[in-house]
């Protein structure tokens, strides 16, 4: 199962808009692994750039059996939901108002804003992309979860369930 989500990531003269496809579950394997398979930034809220996130996700990850958004126009557009059905995906929408339908990727927003976007002046788009980019890259391959028993979500995606040794 994957999950996507929009958020605004605040920039020195205005907002962009972070799209994230997150595995919440790797086929075959039990429990969560909320490894982050794709993003984008966009300037506007238009559907191009989500679309571009699940192209990538799509070609880099496989085929989920099912994706879960919420009702946001990007997300019930017909080249959203068609690119969907096309790959054989069942679609899956939160209920309105209902953002604890997906507490994986607003908690991925928390860590992402608290951690990284809050402790660093972004100037503009190339700034928050790099930004951002190093924060995934840390969030996927290093930064252990407690619920994920101290794994990664790199490692609980690929079935890694060891938990890796703390630094002291």
């Amino acid at each position: 199962m994957w999950c996507a989500d929009i958020t605004y990531i605040p920039v020195q003269k205005g907002f962009l808009y972070l799209v994230a496809i997150m595995a919440r579950r790797a086929a075959g394997r039990p429990g969560a692994s909320r490894r982050v398979l794709a993003w984008r930034l966009s300037n506007t809220m238009d559907t191009e750039f989500c679309v571009e996130a699940l192209r990538e996700a799509l070609a880099l990850s496989g085929t989920p059996a099912i994706f879960n958004t919420d009702q946001g126009s990007q997300f019930t557009s017909m080249a959203f939901t068609g690119r969907l059905a096309a790959a054989g995906i069942r679609c899956s929408m939160d209920g309105r108002g209902r953002c604890m339908d997906s507490v994986f990727i607003e908690r991925l927003w928390r860590s992402l804003k608290y951690e990284a976007v809050y402790l660093h002046e972004l100037a503009d788009g190339f700034v928050a992309q790099r930004v951002i980019d190093g924060w995934i890259e840390f969030y996927n391959d290093e930064r252990p979860h407690s619920a994920l028993a101290g794994c990664t979500p790199a490692e609980a995606y690929c079935g890694e369930r060891t938990p890796r040794e703390r630094v002291a």
